[in-house]
């Protein structure tokens, strides 16, 4: 960034914008331009222009990306990865060896839970599940060899909610790192560094781009040699965003406050509606009072996002006909798009997780709600249910 001292005191509004953005130095465009390249011409042996030599190891595109993502999220260091599990898959590799320990969310993304329960579990890294609304039940799960505490807050697709400044503490006196997946707040939402977390995650698949058009994930640190090792494995590794993919994603940054205050609004209705619907029996929404971590949400979020679940009377045959039932809620997985989308989380994202500790109910509906309007929205999920 060209003024790091000045860009703390912009607004989120303000930094979604510029930060990292500045007009380009040769024809003054005022968005950054894709470098759609692989190498670069070098000024004589290790003579750099920039610092780039390959675009695997940094590209100027991804570079803008990466500062603006620091900026947003308070950080000294942000990383753009090309989904967001090869950021998980990157952060997990750089901080753990065989013989370590991590303790996971009992309500998780199926593809993170795929992904240590499958994949680094057989390079002998060992993981237990605790409730993470719970701070004593995240310490009572530490082991001697734990060396992350792995959150989502809301979670997926439960909408569960965890206390990230009682669960840094928790890490603190541990001495093991707090990671926070914040893909459903985003950080307009909630600032987890801020909060004491060590690193958060995102798929920027979702509300980041905002617009169903590009896959991509990040990290952002506060620390800036962690920052350098998440660096060198991202170099290493290889799972890096590419340049067109990486100006997607500042594209759809730009609109994420407007986007995530229609969102949410567009959520409260739909939540208050299923609440007196008769055949819902359960809706998952903190920014409903009786949500058990409706408080802490209220603490630590700006409002509560555009994410709602809900199960069904009538079992998993009657969840999955709702979502056949519905028009403008289109049937599909992930989630964050400007278009509203449902999906049957035990058939779809979640299928990784039955039979585990993390299985889902089978009557659960998970709505991502778009920004479309409100009215219509309503209308498609009244008569969907029937």
């Amino acid at each position: 960034m060209s003024d790091q001292r000045e860009q703390r005191h912009q607004h989120f509004e303000t930094l979604a914008i510029h930060a990292g953005q500045e007009p380009d130095p040769t024809t003054g465009a005022v968005v950054p331009p894709i470098y759609q390249v692989s190498t670069y011409k070098q000024d004589g042996v290790g003579g750099l222009r920039g610092g780039y030599e390959y675009s695997r190891s940094a590209n100027p595109t991804r570079t803008a990306l990466e500062e603006n993502l620091a900026a947003l999220d308070g950080g000294r260091r942000g990383l753009a990865f090309a989904s967001g599990l090869a950021a998980e898959d990157t952060l997990l590799r750089t901080l753990l060896v065989p013989g370590d320990h991590i303790v996971i969310p009992n309500d998780a993304y199926g593809g993170t839970f795929r992904l240590i329960s499958k994949v680094v579990e057989r390079w002998g890294v060992e993981w237990s599940v605790a409730d993470t609304s719970d701070p004593k039940a995240v310490r009572e799960a530490l082991r001697p060899r734990t060396k992350l505490i792995w959150v989502e807050t809301p979670s997926n697709p439960l909408l569960g909610i965890s206390d990230i400044e009682a669960l840094a503490a928790v890490s603190r006196d541990a001495g093991v790192r707090l990671v926070v997946d914040n893909t459903f707040a985003s950080p307009y939402l909630q600032q987890p560094l801020a909060l004491g977390a060590d690193v958060v995650v995102y798929s920027t698949t979702k509300y980041m781009g905002g617009h169903s058009d590009v896959v991509g994930g990040a990290l952002v640190v506060n620390d800036d040699t962690l920052g350098e090792e998440l660096a060198y494995h991202q170099n290493a590794m290889g799972a890096v965003a590419g340049p067109f993919d990486a100006w997607l994603v500042m594209r759809g940054i730009k609109t994420l406050a407007v986007r995530m205050d229609r969102h949410s609004s567009n959520a409260e209705r739909i939540a208050e509606l299923l609440t007196s619907h008769k055949k819902v029996t359960r809706v998952y929404y903190p920014g409903l009072s009786e949500h058990p971590g409706h408080e802490v949400a209220a603490k630590q979020m700006r409002s509560f996002g555009g994410m709602v679940s809900f199960q069904v009377a009538g079992g998993e045959q009657a969840a999955i006909e709702v979502c056949n039932r519905s028009e403008l809620f289109t049937l599909g997985e992930s989630l964050g798009g400007v278009e509203s989308l449902i999906e049957h989380p035990g058939r779809m994202t979640h299928a990784s997780t039955a039979g585990s500790q993390l299985e889902v109910p089978n009557d659960l509906v998970r709505l991502s709600v778009g920004i479309e309007s409100g009215e219509d929205l309503l209308a498609d999920l009244a008569q969907a249910l029937g």
